[in-house]
This record gives structure tokens, C-alpha cells and sequence, in this order.
């Protein structure tokens, strides 16, 4: 039991500092998003899910380029569908949690059905992309591969999509610059630097998180399997979810969900592309049933973004689905 004290201590305090870090990032990403003219959904959607989504799509081609054996390999593939599962859940449910904590209700307003009008559109693509890579998981061809083209050219769709639409929305005020707080408008330079710096910190802490829960795993009798369907994503999806808690704290709740629904697009696609590449992408009966669940949660908030009725209960509920997998894959031992 000793030999767990320095895993669990390293476990806490990088989730410390990648919290830390978040509170950096999201502050930086905003001053970029605000000096190259970004609008603010975009900044979330695009910028802070692009950077916080990197520890996870690392992970997912560490594993499956560098993976010495199948099962290595194989682990990769699990993180790269365990990463959507996590997000269309436990970020979610974190979202309502901190709404509920700050007694605060989403605004009902034009603007704000507006954007749930948006996400309800990204929800319905990722739908139909995270189909198609379930439905590449069953068969197995020669130019398969290949067909990974085809998500990174899905996931460049989505950016140019959010680029271009997002110079109409009202910009807020925002909090000084952390690098210089006593600079009203600081120069691009500082922004990136901050940005930049900030997400080297995340992206190292969030690998120091996930290799404690690598010797925690084996350690608590968990299988390597289950450790990447339960617990690695949580772990790399680490720095959305956080970056979610900080905006929905300053009342930011547009950039909070479009943080999490960009970031969903890269887990959709990016991961793949690296899966289609480097593995034969077939899926177990543990990934399916993940996949499975990953897609019902997506169809639910798919449901409520487009009839605007999104609320917090209704987003802390989503935390269900994911106790639903946890629950199946322990009680059939699938992991």
C-alpha cells in the first residue's frame, strides 16, 4: 500500500496544475481569439478545443504508431473512442454540476437559442462521422486505411465552417491578460506566449496524470483494456472539462459548450485518421458497446440543443450515461 502513496500524491497535484494551467490558457486563448479577430464561439469551438484536445490525440497515436504489441495498439484505439465518451458525458454533466454549485440557470435568450441551434448542428455531424468510424470498425478491406483522409478532411470542414461564421458574435469584456494584468490592450506576442506556454504546462501534466493511473490501474487489479475505456480518457479529457468549470464559473457558458462540442469534433476524427493509419480499426465488444453509449448521449443533447431545451439537470444527467458503461463493462468483464 506504500507503494501507492507517491501515485496517488503525483496524481493530485498534477490535476492541480493542470487546473492552474487551464485558468492561464483559457485566459490567453481568449486575448488570441480577440487579437486575429476570432469570434467567441470559434474560440472555444476552435483555439481552446484544439489545445486541450492535443494530450488525448497524443496519447491515441503514441499508442497505436509507437504500440510494440496488438494490444498496446489496441489500447490506443480504445482511447481514441473512450476520449467522445467522455466528453458527451462526464464534461457535460461537469457544466451542470458547476451551474447548479454557482446557483446559476443558462440564459433564455435569442443569442443563447441561437448557439444551441449551432451545437445542435455539430452534434448531428459528429453523429453521422462517429458512425462511420463504428461502422469501419466492423469490416475489415484493403484500402481501409486510406479512408483516414477522410476524417481529417471532415475535421477541416468543421474548422472552416466555425471560422467563417463566427465574426457576428458580440465580444465581452475580458479579464487582463495574466502576463501583463496591468495592460489593458496587450500586444498578440504576450497572448500567444501565454497560450503557448500554459498548454506545454497542461499537455505535460495531463501525461504525468495518465502514467499515475497507468501503475494505479494494475496495482487495483484494473485491466490495461478497462484502464482505457474508463479512466485514461477522463484523465486526457482533463483540461476540457476544466477549462468548462472555469468559463461557467465567469459566466462564459457559450465558450464552456463550444469548448466541449469542438473538442468532440477532433476526438471524432483526428484519433481516427491515426487509428485508420496505424491499426486494422476493429472494434471488441467493449469498444461497441462504449461507441454505442457515446452515440445515445449525443443523440439526447443532439435532441435538446435543437428544441433548446437544455437546462442544468438536464446536463448533470448526462453523468448517467457513463455510469451506464462503467456499469456494463464491469458486470460483463469486457475490459
Amino acid at each position: 500500500m506504500n507503494s501507492l502513496i507517491l501515485p496517488v500524491i503525483l496524481l493530485l497535484v498534477s490535476a492541480a496544475v493542470i487546473y492552474l494551467a487551464c485558468e492561464v490558457f483559457v485566459n490567453g486563448v481568449e486575448w488570441v481569439g480577440r487579437r486575429f479577430a476570432v469570434g467567441e464561439q470559434a474560440t472555444g469551438s476552435i483555439l481552446a478545443a484544439f489545445g486541450t484536445a492535443l494530450p488525448e490525440s497524443v496519447v491515441t497515436f503514441v499508442a497505436v504508431v509507437f504500440g510494440a504489441t496488438a494490444a498496446q495498439k489496441q489500447i490506443g484505439v480504445g482511447a481514441a473512442l473512450g476520449g467522445p465518451l467522455v466528453l458527451s458525458t462526464i464534461a457535460y454533466a461537469t457544466v451542470g454540476i458547476i451551474l447548479i454549485l454557482c446557483r446559476t440557470q443558462l440564459p433564455k435568450t435569442a443569442a443563447i437559442r441561437s448557439d444551441f441551434r449551432n451545437l445542435s448542428r455539430d452534434q448531428g455531424w459528429f453523429l453521422v462521422i462517429f458512425a462511420a468510424k463504428i461502422a469501419l470498425g466492423l469490416v475489415a478491406f484493403a484500402f481501409k486505411p486510406w479512408l483516414g483522409v477522410l476524417f481529417l478532411a471532415a475535421y477541416g470542414a468543421y474548422f472552416w465552417k466555425e471560422m467563417r461564421g463566427s465574426s457576428d458574435i458580440e465580444e465581452e469584456e475580458l479579464e487582463p491578460l495574466k502576463l501583463m494584468p496591468h495592460t489593458a490592450e496587450p500586444p498578440t506576442w504576450a497572448a500567444v506566449v501565454q497560450t503557448a506556454v500554459a498548454l506545454v504546462v497542461i499537455f505535460g501534466a495531463s501525461h504525468l496524470f495518465v502514467k499515475q493511473l497507468d501503475v494505479l490501474g494494475p496495482a487495483l487489479g484494473i485491466k490495461p483494456q478497462l484502464l482505457a475505456l474508463l479512466l485514461s480518457p477522463i484523465a486526457t479529457e482533463l483540461p476540457e472539462t476544466l477549462n468548462a468549470i472555469i468559463w461557467v464559473r465567469q459566466g462564459k457558458h457559450r465558450l464552456a459548450l463550444a469548448n466541449i462540442s469542438g473538442a468532440m469534433m477532433i476526438q471524432a476524427t483526428v484519433p481516427t485518421a491515426f487509428g485508420l493509419f496505424f491499426t486494422p480499426w476493429i472494434l471488441d465488444p467493449s469498444l461497441l458497446i462504449g461507441a454505442g453509449v457515446t452515440a445515445l448521449a449525443v443523440a439526447a443533447m443532439f435532441i435538446a440543443f435543437r428544441r433548446g431545451f437544455i437546462s442544468r439537470v438536464f446536463l448533470t444527467a448526462m453523468a448517467g450515461f457513463y455510469v451506464l458503461f462503467a456499469a456494463i463493462i464491469v458486470a460483463f468483464r469486457l475490459g
